[in-house]
């Protein structure tokens, strides 16, 4: 049983028992846990599990998905709160348990030896170390692929925007303009007419007729206009969008406008141990329980990684859930191996 000192955010020292594993072996340092990915959904992982006196690594990239974003809103006590004032709030406290957090990537991840033992995990960082993990939780989150329209990339996370939860009441009453990139970017269209009357509807790349007689009449009843053609570029002017351009010259004045990026998951160390995925319209996702626990014996998974709509209120829980589950396993893993010793 290892003692170790642990420096809170007051700066004063506080003992605890760690009851990790620690130490070395052929695949390098040990830990109980490793989360791979260190926003909303991995920090609140490892706080749990610092918690709960396993030694715990984070691993982070530093690719938040809502890093253009200079708020979020919704998250009780957070609300307006900065993703990076948020992100280094968490980082402060979980070192306050004694987690480790170590910038870089994981570029690997192999299991030690075959079956559903408690063999536990290698796993390769990208400045060529390894480390060993009796559990690993996925918290790699997604990747946001934007419209390739000029001006949009530019001005996203500001005028630009793709969930109306997230920024609508900061920018309410005035006029939206949402940009299709698919049949179903009608809904988006309905869902921010709750926060302006004065929404206009650009089909972009969609034909007219992709709509249903189901998808007008709502849209005439929720009081958007359907605007077809293609969209040129966005029109910005004192650095704020003041319209949108066809490619036929004409501009339409806007003040915002919602687009519907394209997810793609970071499933990559998934796929790898071979967890079970499930395709949805927004890519493929693994197949999780209820705690985050994917098909691969002692894999969990949480935050954007298991969806793309998770928010960082969702993502903030749904490491918790994993973590407590973890700390579950873990000692009853324990504990069944000392009674057969």
């Amino acid at each position: 049983m290892e003692v170790v000192t642990m420096t809170g955010k007051s700066g004063k020292t506080r003992g605890g028992r760690a009851h990790g594993t620690g130490g070395t072996d052929g695949t390098g340092t040990g830990y109980d846990v490793v989360v791979v990915g260190g926003g909303a959904a991995g920090l609140s992982a490892a706080l749990v599990l610092g918690r709960a006196r396993l030694r715990t690594l984070v691993v982070d990239a530093g690719e938040p998905r809502n890093a253009p974003s200079s708020h979020m809103q919704g998250y009780l006590s957070r609300d307006g709160m900065s993703p990076a004032a948020f992100l280094a709030a968490g980082r402060e406290e979980i070192a306050g348990y004694g987690v480790e957090l170590l910038t870089g990537r994981v570029t690997d991840v192999t299991r030690n030896g075959a079956g559903t033992g408690d063999a536990g995990f290698a796993v390769l960082l990208d400045d060529g170390r390894a480390v060993r993990a009796r559990r690993l939780i996925v918290a790699t989150g997604l990747k946001d692929e934007l419209p390739a329209v000029p001006g949009v990339a530019e001005r996203f996370g500001r005028d630009v925007l793709h969930c109306p939860f997230c920024h609508g009441w900061e920018v309410r009453d005035q006029p939206f303009g949402v940009l299709a990139s698919s049949a179903m970017s009608v809904h988006q269209a309905l869902m921010v007419s709750r926060w302006s009357k004065d929404v206009t509807f650009f089909l972009h790349t969609v034909a007219e007729e992709e709509l249903s007689d189901q998808d007008l009449r709502r849209l005439a009843a929720a009081g958007a206009g359907v605007v077809p053609g293609e969209v040129a570029e966005l029109v910005v002017e004192d650095d704020r969008l003041t319209g949108v351009r066809l490619t036929d010259g004409s501009v339409h004045a806007r003040s915002v406008l919602y687009v519907g990026p394209r997810p793609v998951p970071r499933t990559g160390l998934l796929e790898r141990l071979g967890a079970e995925l499930s395709e949805t319209p927004f890519g493929a996702y693994p197949v999780v329980d209820p705690t985050g626990l994917t098909s691969v014996p002692g894999v969990w998974a949480a935050g954007n990684a298991v969806g793309f709509a998770e928010q960082v209120v969702h993502a903030a829980s749904g490491g918790y859930r994993a973590a407590a589950s973890i700390v579950g396993d873990l000692l009853m893993a324990d504990l069944d191996a000392a009674v057969t010793a």
